[in-house]
C-alpha cells in the first residue's frame, strides 16, 4: 500500500514507519510544526525559552532525520494558525471558564489526523499510519470499522482517538496496536534509527513546564487580553462559609489539594470551580465523588446513537480506571451516564471514553 505516515520525532511514530517500511509499503513521511516558537510565549524569568521535548522544532529535525535514514520522502505541514485557533485558544478558553480542558484529544482527531487525512487522500494513499497503541478492525456484518484498546494497557490511546469517524477509521492504520513498548524500541534498535533512546514527552506541547495557569497569564498578555485574567475571589467550603481567597479560578482544578492554604482536621479537595461567582469550593474527599455526570459532543464508534440505554465501562480521564455504567443517549449529541458505584472528581473539560472490554464503543466531553 501506499502510506502516508505521521512522524512526530518519537521513537513510537518512527518505529511505525520502519515497521512499514521492512514490510515493503510506499510511505511519505510527514511531521507537523504546530506551536511557533518564536512567538516567545513560554519563556522564563530571563526571557529564555523553556525547554520541551514535544513538537519542538528538535522534533522536526528528528523526523526528518529518521526518515532521510529509511530513505523516504519527507514534508513538513506548518499547521500553527489552525493549531492556535483549534486547540491552545479553547484550551485557553476552557480554564477561563472553570474547566480543565485535555487540549490532546482535539489536537490527534481534529486537526493532526484529520489534517494528514486530507492530504493523504490528494496523494492517493491508502492509510494513514500513526504511533498510536490502538487498534482498528473492519466488521463486515455490521459494514462499520471498529476501534479497540492497542494489546499494551498501559500504552492504550484510544482515549485520545474515539472522536475519528468512520470515514477516517477506514483509512486509520495503527501498526503498533498489538506491541509492547519494549518490542517497539527493539524495532528502533535494529533499524538503527537514531531516536531509538530518546525519552518519551508527557507534557501538554505548549506548556513545557506544565505550568497551565503561568502559560495562559503570559498566552493573554502576550495577545494585550491581561484584561481577561481571572481576578482574585473567595475560597468557600461546601456550605459557602469563606475560609480563604484564591488567585484566579485558572489556577485550581477539581480534585487539587495543594495550594490552598487552609488549615483543617482533614485533608480538604476541590470539589468544583464556580465561574460565575467566581468561587472555588471545597470539600472532604467523599464529596467529591458523583453518581454521574452529562457528556456533550459525543461521538458513537461502534454503532450510530442508541435508543436503549448502553452498558458500558467509562473513564473520566486518561489515567482513570474504567467504571461500569449505563450510558443514555439524549438529543444534540450528548448523553447522560450514571455509575453502578459514584467515582471521584469527574472534572468538566475532560474527555470520558465508553468501553465495552477491548472496545472503544464512544466517547464525549464531560460538562457537568
Amino acid at each position: 500500500m501506499k502510506i502516508a505516515v505521521a512522524m512526530s520525532g518519537g521513537v513510537d511514530s518512527s518505529s511505525a514507519a520502519a515497521l512499514l517500511k521492512e514490510q515493503g509499503h510506499e510511505l511519505v513521511g510527514f511531521t507537523m510544526q504546530l506551536w511557533n516558537q518564536r512567538r516567545h510565549i513560554n519563556v522564563d524569568e530571563n526571557g529564555d525559552p523553556l525547554p520541551s521535548r514535544c513538537c519542538s522544532l528538535d522534533d522536526v529535525y528528528d523526523a526528518r532525520r529518521v526518515a532521510e535514514s529509511l530513505g523516504i520522502p519527507f514534508y513538513v505541514l506548518n499547521l500553527e494558525k489552525d493549531f492556535e485557533e483549534a486547540v491552545v485558544n479553547p484550551f485557553i478558553a476552557g480554564y477561563l471558564n472553570g474547566e480543565t480542558p485535555i487540549p490532546c484529544v482535539a489536537c490527534n482527531s481534529r486537526l493532526k489526523f484529520a489534517s494528514l487525512d486530507k492530504l493523504a487522500q490528494s496523494l492517493g494513499c491508502d492509510k494513514v499510519a500513526t504511533g498510536h497503541y490502538a487498534r482498528v478492525e473492519y466488521d463486515e456484518e455490521a459494514n462499520r470499522y471498529r476501534l479497540f484498546r492497542g494489546v499494551n494497557h498501559w500504552k492504550d490511546q484510544t482515549y485520545f482517538l474515539w472522536e475519528l469517524n468512520q470515514d477516517q477509521l477506514s483509512r486509520a492504520f495503527f501498526p503498533l496496536g498489538e506491541m509492547l513498548k519494549s518490542e517497539v524500541r527493539d524495532i528502533a534498535r535494529e533499524a538503527n534509527l537514531y531516536v531509538a533512546e530518546k525519552q518519551e514527552s508527557q507534557e501538554i506541547c505548549f506548556v513545557p513546564d506544565g505550568k497551565y495557569s503561568e502559560f495562559i497569564d503570559r498566552y493573554l498578555e502576550h495577545e494585550g487580553r491581561s484584561d481577561e485574567v481571572p481576578k482574585a475571589g473567595d475560597i468557600v467550603n461546601t456550605k459557602g462559609e469563606k475560609l480563604n481567597e484564591h488567585s484566579g479560578i485558572h489556577r485550581y482544578t477539581i480534585g487539587q489539594r495543594r495550594g490552598l492554604g487552609i488549615a483543617h482536621e482533614k485533608p480538604l479537595y476541590v470539589v468544583q470551580i464556580e465561574r460565575a461567582r467566581n468561587q472555588i469550593i471545597v470539600g472532604e474527599k467523599e464529596e467529591l465523588d458523583a453518581p454521574e455526570f452529562i457528556a456533550k459532543g459525543v461521538n458513537w464508534v461502534a454503532f450510530d446513537a442508541p435508543a436503549e440505554p448502553v452498558r458500558a465501562q467509562v473513564k473520566v480521564r486518561y489515567r482513570h480506571d474504567p467504571a461500569p455504567a449505563t450510558i443514555y443517549a439524549l438529543p444534540d449529541n450528548c448523553a447522560r451516564v450514571v455509575f453502578d458505584e459514584p467515582q471521584s472528581a469527574i472534572t468538566p473539560g475532560q474527555a470520558t471514553v465508553f468501553y465495552d472490554g477491548e472496545e472503544c464503543v464512544g466517547g464525549g466531553w464531560i460538562v457537568k
